[in-house]
Order: C-alpha cells, then sequence, then structure tokens
C-alpha cells in the first residue's frame, strides 16, 4: 500500500490493523433510490446519504483473497473466496460510510466467523466464477436459512475503450466508491469499523445480469434503468476491528 492517504476523505486509522485481504474481479453496480424509500428500511441510528437528492444502493460481487489475521499467515483452506454485497450509503451523526443489507460468501466457516467477530449479516452462498478474457461470469445461489433464498447471475468485463481512472474527490464515482468506514447493529446498539486501502483504480464497465432478486428479498425495488457500473483493479485491503458508537 502507499504511505500518501490523501486521497482518503479523512486520516486513517492509527492503531493496529486486525485484518488484511485482498479483493479482485471487483464490480460496482448502482441504481437510484428514493431517499424516502431507503431511510424506512435503515436502522433508526443512520440516514441515508445522498447524492443530489437521491439515495443509491450498489451490489458488489468479487473474489476475496490472501485473508489474514494480523503477525500471521493466510490460511490456504480459508483464505480465498467469493462474496456478494448488497450495500448502502449512509450517514451516522454526519460521519459518512457503508451499511450492508447483506453479504453472501461461498465459505461456510468465514460465513460463521464473520457474524459472530463483526455482527455483519453474512450468509452462506452457493457461488462459482470463472474468467472468459476479460469477462468474468459470476453467479450466487443463498443457501443459508437465516435468509430468503437470493440469486444473483451476471456477465461483466470493462466498457471497450474505456481507460483506467482514479475518482476524483467530489465527484460521483469517489462519492460510491471511496468509503473507508462500515456500519452494523448489534444488540440495539451501532457498531462501525474502519478500513483502509489505496485509492480506487476503476474502469467503466458492461454488466449482462441474468438473474437478480438479491434487493427483492431485502425490500429493495430496483429501478427498470440499466444501472451504473464500474470495475476495480485488485485491492488490498485493511480492517480495524469494529467499536460501539451508540
Amino acid at each position: 500500500m502507499t504511505v500518501n492517504r490523501s486521497h482518503r476523505p479523512y486520516p486513517a486509522p492509527e492503531g493496529p490493523w486486525f485484518m488484511a485481504q485482498t479483493w479482485k474481479n471487483l464490480l460496482f453496480a448502482h441504481w437510484p433510490i428514493d431517499a424516502s424509500v431507503m431511510r424506512a428500511l435503515l436502522p433508526e441510528q443512520l440516514e441515508p446519504d445522498i447524492w443530489k437528492g437521491t439515495a443509491w444502493v450498489g451490489i458488489v460481487p468479487f473474489r476475496m483473497s490472501g485473508t489474514r489475521i494480523r503477525f500471521l499467515p493466510s490460511l490456504p483452506f480459508a483464505s480465498s473466496f467469493l462474496e456478494l454485497n448488497l450495500r448502502t450509503y449512509v450517514t451516522f451523526k454526519g460521519r459518512p460510510g457503508v451499511y450492508f443489507f447483506c453479504l453472501d460468501a461461498s465459505h461456510r466457516p468465514a460465513v460463521e466467523v464473520a457474524r459472530k467477530v463483526f455482527h455483519l449479516p453474512y450468509f452462506y452462498a452457493d457461488m462459482h466464477a470463472s474468467q472468459l478474457k476479460e469477462k468474468t461470469i459470476f453467479k450466487s445461489v443463498r443457501k443459508d436459512q437465516r435468509g430468503h433464498e437470493a440469486r444473483f447471475e451476471a456477465a461483466y468485463g470493462p466498457k471497450p475503450g474505456s481507460n483506467v481512472f482514479h475518482p476524483v474527490k467530489n465527484t460521483f464515482e469517489y462519492w460510491l466508491t471511496e468509503r473507508y468506514r462500515l456500519f452494523t447493529t448489534h444488540k440495539g446498539g451501532m457498531l462501525a469499523g474502519e478500513i483502509d486501502h489505496d485509492p480506487w483504480a476503476l474502469r467503466e464497465a458492461e454488466v449482462s445480469i441474468s438473474i437478480n432478486n438479491l434487493a427483492d428479498v431485502h425490500q429493495l425495488k430496483l429501478p427498470p434503468e440499466e444501472p451504473i457500473v464500474h470495475i476495480a483493479a485488485p485491492q488490498n485491503v485493511r480492517f480495524w476491528s469494529f467499536k460501539s458508537v451508540y
């Protein structure tokens, strides 16, 4: 990771990080959602973060690898798996961050650990991903009885002629992607976890979504228009422990 963190909206945490991992083959797919609709679905402590009057929801499939705890090597049998997130953008007492409606993952033990340690809404899913040149084919079927069955199937890759760019502060792409605080609820309270990584290296993308009820089962109705989509270069990410903020 680079030393210069000027791309961040606020400084990285000073304390020691807890966990590190790498994200690969990542897609950001975003749809606009009426802010009042989003507000009704959020915990009472959170407010929807708004871009030009609209809330946004994102679906983010990717491959996670190299997961390890600080000072320990990654475990080959548990460090690499697929993940699919449904997320939105929120503020807590004016502080921006990400709120997850669900995080589906293909590694059952990792799901249980994440639920227990981070109190995030992880669910086990049967997932497959393959590569066809620059295109990723991603399939997911949730198999966790703690949630409704959710299916997602898509093929995505770079838009022909698109170039890699780093989102600039005060732009829509920066607002969507450069977020370093994660919020979750636990026993009626609010927890926040910090992350850190280099600036996102994005490309405009093309996506063909053949199956997708992920938002539906979480009471979100996606609009009929095509999503705004970007793919990202591999990203090394560090996590700090979640702490109570409310």
